[in-house]
Parts: structure tokens; C-alpha cells; sequence
């Protein structure tokens, strides 16, 4: 196994499983050993030979020493970070975009698809979901692209689901544009995005700093698409006309309304219509100022390592909106960019998946957590190492916040290896309080690091009191009522979650429940309690991961847990316990919020809920007891624990994540904090 920069942990990937190749596949598919991945020596990290005599203190240490093993030379830890099949399927879109196929690479992605696909012949958004039409259309063409007939038993059946569910004329918009780059949808059906609407200053009431940082990074390149409508023509055999359930008529080319005739989706509808008129007429005189001011924002929204965004879509638009400019394969921006995206693969000698992101910083500062949690000395050389690589990975330069936050300081920390542009809170929260007390050589370094860290997340506090992830007060939900907006997140409002991950933040470094911020910030967090008592989850499922947030939080910034609110929410997280002792959520509560808290037990949720309740000061009690022995019964021999679910998100309902170091690092940090609340009095 291997990734073309940067060296992921085998143990931390679904390539640790071979799945058997599907019927009728090309070529057969071969298994050989992944390559070997080098981690920190065991002379740095000193294995720590313990002498546990009961359950507790052996799943506690096996789970240490498990990471120990898996911290690579630098010293960092890096998980997969996995999605759906839509991610891999765009890139083999793009090289046949590009004229730059490489027949093997293409050979592991097509695999990579096929191992994907379920029995019943479609592709989901998370394990065990529903099949989703727009990524099994995308699913399909990729494998038509890749040289795969129409008539393979897994087109076949992809086919009949995608027909029996309306067909291309249903699918979302992202899997519209690709279609249309190719020909097979007419562009007059994709949403306009007007390539002019980045010459709106930044204090208009709608410019492009409204939307969210991610939706920013991929609609400005994208607006190039748009402008150019650019279409490469297939050859015969990989085209698919064969998924319209129909052919389809001008009027399918338009969006359906909503019931009644004033509405603000209608609206905009509306000024679709208008939109398209303007773009067909030969005489639109601000488009070539726009053009220009749109490739100077992608270029120099390049990082040093060719990322932008440090997500897929931005990155492969980017590239995408370069190419129509006019910027040949081989020029530095372009090259660039393709090496960022290469970065972001798993390949191994039978397949290649390519990730919609990647979070080295995120899951070093998870495990560092965790290992303190654990016990580890605070002068341990793992943890050292680990901290020092997180502190020169702080962001130092201005990104896209300035605009709404000109005067603050630089500071905090991304999700990647490489995003200067974009720091988030998430992040900056969990760096600091890892890295919090570690015995670092230079520890002036570190408070001066953590002091900016600070000052700048408190600089993004929103002016309802919480906080978003990437963004300050970007809070216009009308842009989710857009056309474009079928995935509902062109924004980034505050939410539960971060602002209580702030609060902890906050109480770690001595601020009081009576900070003006903190008390703005609690007020926020009560209105947005659910009346069953939990919060929502923005970026982790769902109501589960936003009420351990939150309380964790409260708890660290002084509150009193036996308020009413909090007790609340206590006996809701109580009641959703299932009859194993663990805790579980499906992504299907972002639906339906009769599911919410309710779902099989898994690893990771299961920390959340203990964690939660230990935070609340329920340590002692039987729920908190039966959850442990979940994990104990269920972690295997070498310290991990077996998780298929999804228990991440990037958008809610429509993009779930699976971060393969959830299932390790949240467990251990649950059983380690109830071993050090416990004192040695827990149960044997």
C-alpha cells in the first residue's frame, strides 16, 4: 500500500480486508501484500511494559500500545478518512476530461467501484444506506469511462436501480455538471452560477465570502465550467443515454417548484430563468473582468503543496476551470494540482481509492489526546514528537476569514497536512488542548502558539454567541434555497458542537462561565437544545456526538451539570442505551429525528455517550458501568475495535464520512478517563 507523498497507517484503512473481485470483471484481480509502511521506532516510543491485572487497565494498554506501533516518523498519526464512490469515480472523470489516462490507475479505481457496489446493484452515501441515485449514476459512468460494457452484470443492475429511480433527470446537480461536461446533459439544466458574481464587493449582501469556505473554494472555480460550458465528446461506448428513463424534453431542463406561488426557492427559480437569458446573450460586458479575477483568486488560492481547499471538489474544479482557461497539463499550477490530488490516494497493487480529504492534523490531535487519557508520560518522546509536529503546522498567514474579521491575528490549525487558507475551530480546539501540557523543549513557542490559537477562535465567535467551523456570521440560509443548493450547504452557521468544543477550550485555559463570550455562548447553546433534550450534530452523527460535545463543554467552562437542562439531557442520552450497554446512531436521524440516538452499537458512539455522562458526573452510575464492559467485551486482541458504520459527516444527510481512527482513539480516551475519574475503585 502507498500514497504518492505522504505515508498512511495500513492498520488505519479499509485496505486491511480483500474483498472478492465482482462477476464478470475484466481482468482478474490479484492479492498481494500491501507495502510496508514505517512507523516510529520502537527506541523512540519505548513501548511501556505494563502490568495490568484487571480488564480495565489490559484493553487500556493494548489500545496504547497499538498506537505506539502506528505513529509514523514524523510524528503524526494518519487514518483514512472515507466517503462514498463519488469522490474516485470524478477523478477517473478528470483524466478523461484532461486526455491524461493512465490505463492502470484507471483499471484499480474501476475495482475500487466494483468492490463498492451492494448485491442489490447500487452505491450508498454511508455502509448500510439507502441506494443514493446521483452516486450511483456517477458510479456508472466512471466504469463506462473505464472501458466497462453496458451489458456487465454490475451495469446491469446499477442500470435498474438508476432507472426505477428516475433516471439522470433526478440527480443532483454536481453529478448534472459532470454529466454535462461530457455531453450527456444539456448545461441549459445546471443551475447558473454567474461567473460575474465575483465582482460583487465584499459588502454586498450577497458576494462570494457568504458562502461557506468549502462551497467558496469549489462554486469560484466552478463558475469557469459554467461560463464556458465547455463539453468533451465521447466515443460511443462510454456514453449514457441508455439512463434517461425517457429522452428527455426542454421543460426537463428547468426546476421544480414548490406548492404555492411565493416562496423563496420559487424566487430564485425565478431568477434562474432570468439568469439563463442574460448567459445566452452574446453581449455580457463584465465577463472578461470577472474571468481574469477568477483564475487570479485560483492561483493564488494555491497552497505551496498544489492543494486549494484541502477538499477534493475544490481541488479537482480547480483544475478542471485551469484547463478551461487555456493552462496546458504540464504547467506548474496544473501539475501541481494533480500531485495534490494524487496525495490524497490509497493504492495498492488492485486498487486505488482516491479521498475527499485527508486529516493528519485532526487525528494526531485525537490520539495525542487520547494517549494522555491513557496514561503516557507527559515527557514521553511519542507525545513529544507528536506535539512538535502539530506546532509547525500552525497556519501563520491571513486565509478567507480576514474578510469578515480583518483586524485578528493569524493563528489556530487546519484539518490537513497543507490549508493555510483555511484554519477552522474544530481543529484549532483539539491542537491546543492536546498539546496543552506536553513536556515540549520550547515551551515559549507553545504558549505563543496557543495564545494566537486562542485569540483567533474567539475572534470567529458569531454574533449569536456560537461558533461555525471555517467561517464568521455566515448565516444567510436563503443561499441553501438556490437552485444550486441540493445539497442544503452553501453555509456554515454556528452550531452545538463547535461552540461547545470552544467552551472546553475556553475552561482548559482558565476562562470562567462568567467570560462575556462564554455567557453568550451559553445562551446559544440552550436555544438550540432539542426539546427531548440533546443537540444537534454538525459534524459527527448526530445527536449523540453534538450532546457529548456540548457537555463536555459545559462542564469544562464551570456550569453547574445539575441544572435542569443538563439533567435533561443526561436522561435522554440514558434512554437511548441499548440493551448490548454500547450506544449507536444511523446517519438516517439527519432524515428522521424519530431515529434520533437510536441505532446498533458502535465503538465510537458508544466513547461519546460514556464520555458525556462522565461529564455530567455520572461516572458512578449503571448506564456509565454497562457501557464500559461494551468495550471491553468488544475490543479485539490487538487493542482495536471492528467498526463499519459512518459515525462522521461533512454534510448532513448527504455526505458521511467514516474516519478510520475514530473507532481507536475514542474508546481509548472513554476507558482511560474512566479509569483516572475512578481512581482504581471501578469495577474488575
Amino acid at each position: 500500500m502507498k500514497s504518492s507523498k505522504y505515508p498512511i497507517s495500513h492498520a488505519l484503512t479499509s485496505f486491511n480486508h480483500t474483498t472478492a473481485a465482482p462477476v464478470e470483471a475484466p481482468a482478474p484481480i490479484s492479492v498481494k501484500s500491501p507495502a510496508k509502511v514505517h512507523r516510529l521506532p520502537s527506541s523512540i516510543w519505548k513501548k511501556m511494559e505494563g502490568s495490568a491485572g484487571n480488564p480495565l487497565d489490559k484493553a487500556v494498554e493494548l489500545t496504547r500500545d497499538f498506537f505506539f506501533r502506528e505513529q509514523l516518523p514524523d510524528g503524526y498519526w494518519w487514518a483514512e478518512l472515507e466517503s462514498n464512490v463519488t469522490i474516485t469515480a470524478e477523478y477517473i472523470m478528470l483524466f478523461h476530461f484532461l486526455g491524461m489516462v493512465d490505463k492502470d490507475k484507471e483499471r484499480k479505481m474501476a475495482n475500487y467501484l466494483l468492490r463498492q457496489q451492494t448485491e442489490e446493484g447500487y452505491w450508498t452515501v454511508w455502509h448500510n444506506g439507502p441506494g443514493d441515485l446521483s452516486t450511483t449514476i456517477e458510479a456508472y459512468f466512471a466504469l463506462k469511462l473505464a472501458g466497462y460494457h453496458a451489458d456487465h452484470i454490475a451495469l446491469r443492475k446499477a442500470r435498474d436501480f438508476i432507472l426505477a429511480n428516475g433516471g439522470i433527470l433526478k440527480s443532483r446537480v454536481f453529478t448534472k455538471t459532470f454529466l454535462a461536461m461530457f455531453g450527456e446533459f444539456s448545461w441549459l439544466g445546471v443551475p447558473s452560477m454567474p461567473i460575474e458574481l465575483m465582482l460583487l464587493p465584499d459588502w454586498a449582501y450577497l458576494n462570494v465570502y457568504e458562502f461557506s469556505s468549502w462551497a467558496r473554494a469549489t462554486i469560484i472555480p466552478m463558475s469557469v465550467l459554467m461560463a464556458n460550458r465547455p463539453v468533451y465528446k465521447l466515443p460511443p461506448h462510454a456514453r449514457v443515454q441508455e439512463l434517461y428513463v425517457r429522452p428527455p424534453r426542454p421543460t426537463d431542463y428547468t426546476f421544480t417548484k414548490e406548492d404555492g406561488i411565493f416562496s423563496l426557492k420559487n424566487f430564485f427559480i425565478g431568477v434562474d430563468h432570468l439568469l439563463k437569458i442574460y448567459e445566452s446573450s452574446p453581449i455580457r460586458p463584465f465577463k472578461k473582468r470577472a474571468t481574469e479575477k477568477v483564475e487570479q483568486w485560483i492561483l493564488e488560492h494555491q497552497e505551496k503543496t498544489g492543494d486549494w481547499g484541502g477538499i477534493q471538489p475544490a481541488m479537482l474544479n480547480a483544475i478542471l476551470a485551469l484547463h478551461c482557461l487555456g493552462y496546458a497539463n504540464d504547467h506548474p499550477a496544473v501539475a501541481k494540482g494533480l500531485e495534490a490530488l494524487a496525495n490524497f490516494t490509497i493504492e495498492d497493487s488492485d486498487s486505488l481509492v482516491l479521498q475527499s480529504c485527508i486529516s493528519p492534523v485532526w487525528d494526531t490531535a485525537l490520539v495525542l489526546q487520547a494517549m494522555q487519557e491513557a496514561s503516557v508520560p507527559l515527557d514521553h518522546p511519542s507525545l513529544i514528537k507528536a506535539s512538535q509536529w502539530l506546532l509547525d503546522r500552525e497556519v501563520r498567514i491571513k486565509g478567507d476569514w480576514k474578510i469578515k474579521s480583518p483586524d485578528l491575528e493569524p493563528g489556530g490549525w487546519a484539518f490537513e497536512f497543507q490549508n493555510d487558507w483555511y484554519p477552522d475551530v474544530d481543529d484549532s480546539t483539539a491542537v491546543m488542548i492536546a498539546i496543552k501540557d506536553i513536556k515540549v523543549k520550547n515551551t515559549k513557542a507553545r504558549q505563543d502558539a496557543i495564545r494566537r490559537g486562542i485569540d483567533w477562535c474567539l475572534g470567529m465567535q458569531s454574533e449569536n454567541g456560537g461558533w461555525a467551523a471555517f467561517d464568521k456570521d455566515n448565516t444567510k440560509h436563503m443561499l441553501n434555497k438556490i437552485p444550486f443548493a441540493d445539497l442544503e450547504a452553501l453555509i456554515d452557521p454556528p452550531t452545538a458542537d463547535l461552540t461547545g468544543r470552544m467552551l472546553e477550550l475556553m475552561g482548559n485555559f482558565g476562562y470562567t462561565k462568567d467570560h462575556p463570550q462564554a455567557v453568550s455562548a451559553l445562551e446559544f447553546l440552550k436555544n438550540e437544545q432539542e426539546p427531548e433534550g440533546p443537540w444537534f450534530g454538525r459534524w459527527g452523527v448526530n445527536y449523540i456526538y453534538g450532546t457529548w460535545y456540548v457537555l463536555i463543554g459545559l462542564e469544562a467552562i464551570g456550569e453547574d451539570m445539575n441544572s435542569p437542562y443538563i439533567k435533561k439531557s443526561v436522561n435522554w442520552i440514558k434512554s437511548r442505551q441499548n440493551l448490548d450497554g454500547g450506544w449507536g446512531e444511523v446517519c438516517d436521524s439527519y432524515w428522521d429525528r424519530t431515529l434520533m440516538g437510536c441505532g446498533p452499537s458502535t465503538a465510537s458512539q458508544t466513547s461519546w455517550a460514556l464520555m458525556a455522562l462522565m461529564a455530567a458526573g455520572e461516572v458512578g452510575c449503571q448506564a456509565v458501568e454497562r457501557g464500559i464492559q461494551y468495550l471491553l467485551a468488544t475490543q479485539n486482541s490487538d487493542g482495536t475495535w471492528d467498526e463499519e458504520a459512518f459515525t462522521g459527516t461533512g454534510f448532513p444527510k448527504y455526505f458521511m464520512i467514516k474516519y478510520h481512527i475514530y473507532r481507536n482513539c475514542f474508546p481509548l480516551t472513554a476507558l482511560g478517563r474512566y479509569r483516572r475519574l475512578t481512581a482504581g475503585t471501578h469495577a474488575q
